[in-house]
């Protein structure tokens, strides 16, 4: 998984934290509905992760959203990286 984080994550994590937000909800208590762990919600919400697809299934039954509306508008375009990575080595 690329450390640098893409427009995608950065953009399905603020539109999962402002449904989350909209429901009344902290992080800690979106973990617990949907079972997975706080760190994980807060790296999901900031960007700095990208989640697969049961994760994604699993935050938007938690909202009583649909996965769509999260990745709505997304592109293939949204997942490229920056090509500079100061932690990456050449080949």
């Amino acid at each position: 998984m690329p450390r640098t984080p893409s427009a995608a994550a950065a953009l399905i994590g603020s539109r999962i934290a402002e449904e989350r937000k909209s429901k009344g909800l902290t992080q800690d208590q979106l973990a617990v509905l949907s079972g997975i762990d706080s760190s994980n919600i807060r790296s999901y919400e900031s960007g700095r992760s990208m989640l697969s697809i049961l994760t994604l299934i699993r935050i938007s039954e938690a909202l009583h959203a649909t996965p769509g509306s999260f990745i709505d508008e997304v592109s293939s375009a949204d997942f490229a990286t920056p090509l500079t990575d100061a932690r990456r080595r050449a080949s």
